[in-house]
């Protein structure tokens, strides 16, 4: 779908955490998440915590979308960074 969304001209940021599935198919921006059970959370953390990490987490998207990009790219340096 995203690949779909870019050709009409739409940038697409996915946010995964098969990372290696999404540059197989190739995705063309590409956000790693935590895991398979929460990919856009982390219950083990405290509430305001988990909050912090989602803002990062949507900030990485944003500048995903905003980076122009030729054939799969992976966005990681929040995962990098946790």
């Amino acid at each position: 779908m995203s690949k779909e969304l870019e050709r009409a001209g739409i940038p697409t940021a996915l946010l995964c955490n098969l990372v290696s599935i999404a540059v197989r198919v190739g995705a063309p921006r590409i956000v790693p998440t935590r895991g398979i059970p929460y990919p856009t959370g982390d219950p083990s953390l405290e509430p305001e915590q988990e909050r912090e990490w989602r803002r990062l987490l949507l900030e990485q998207a944003l500048v995903a979308l905003g980076t122009a990009v030729r054939g799969p790219t992976v966005f990681d340096e929040l995962t990098k960074a946790a």
